[in-house]
């Protein structure tokens, strides 16, 4: 099954909008988790260095075109019935409302990060489901596999980018089309029953997730765990991605306790430890982690062979 087809649009220059901001915007490191991987279907950057992605607002779909237009600067093109939606909300997306007073880091480290990347901003696209969904896929698997499975799911059961997108960018399935997709598709995409099934659990209930998007971050998260399947990590990808939410810290990861620990103690941590540690840069330890991150510093040795991959599709 498919989600209604999109008829592309031939203007060549859509409607556009510039936002500005009195500090810097870095536009790429802002908007670089939205990209599943090399080969996300719903994001690629051309040579001249803009960023497209292709989304599902509520007013419809669209494909946006994002570049920086100075230090301060970020403009955007847009195409699709959700075009204007988009532009309105673009300043709210880049977060270029959001609070930096308090956020004082005292590891040399980070406060090297924050001198030498002061237009990072977090992420506040308000699409809910549209973020949760990757996020399920990469439950307790290893990355690589979660987002193979991401470009074979959105390729089959997505639709082609309005306007005139790089080719191959595509929209991301609808959440009725993910409801509906069969137990063997998510198979063959190599995703077992435990996180096909939260996917369409949640996709059930994706009316209702949006509305999540207009309260208090905390609270949103709260809302999300109370699907059967989506615990603490789940959330804090999603948030991260869809609520601007510079807290959200991925408790659970199976790397990032150890890269705090090595990266700013000089040796690994567990969970309670690294939630510890990072407890007075609240409410912005996301923003701490990202900014180890884009400033090259995040690592951890590595000691051994990487875990295997597990493949279900043979099953």
């Amino acid at each position: 099954m498919r989600s209604a087809m999109v008829e592309p649009v031939g203007d060549p220059t859509g409607q556009t909008r510039t936002v500005t901001s009195d500090r810097p915007i870095d536009l790429a490191c802002t908007i670089a988790p939205l990209r599943r991987g090399a080969g996300d279907p719903c994001h690629q950057t051309t040579r001249d260095g803009a960023h497209w992605h292709a989304s599902r607002m509520s007013s419809g779909p669209v494909t946006y075109r994002l570049t920086q237009a100075g230090p301060c600067a970020v403009k955007g093109n847009a195409w699709g019935p959700g075009a204007e939606e988009f532009l309105d909300g673009l300043d709210h997306m880049l977060c270029l409302d959001e609070d930096l007073d308090g956020f004082v880091p005292d590891h040399p480290k980070l406060v090297e990060a924050h001198r030498r990347f002061p237009g990072l901003r977090m992420l506040r696209t308000g699409l809910v489901f549209e973020a949760l969904v990757p996020a399920v896929l990469e439950q307790k698997v290893h990355t690589i596999s979660a987002r193979g499975s991401w470009r074979k799911l959105v390729r089959q059961f997505g639709d082609p980018a309005p306007g005139p997108a790089p080719e191959g960018l595509r929209l991301p399935p609808d959440a009725d089309t993910w409801r509906r997709v069969p137990s063997w598709a998510f198979h063959r995409a190599n995703v077992g029953p435990q996180r096909a099934q939260t996917i369409v659990r949640a996709a059930r209930v994706a009316s209702s997730l949006e509305r999540a998007a207009g309260v208090d971050p905390a609270e949103a998260a709260r809302r999300l765990r109370t699907i059967a399947g989506i615990g603490e990590w789940t959330a804090a990808e999603t948030a991260q991605r869809a609520f601007g939410d510079a807290d959200a810290l991925s408790v659970g990861d199976f790397h990032l306790a150890a890269i705090i620990g090595w990266t700013l103690l000089g040796h690994p941590i567990d969970d309670d430890t690294m939630v510890e540690y990072l407890a007075p840069l609240r409410p912005h330890r996301y923003r701490a982690v990202r900014l180890l991150e884009i400033s090259g510093q995040a690592h951890k040795p590595k000691f051994g062979p990487r875990t295997p991959l597990t493949d279900h599709t043979w099953h």
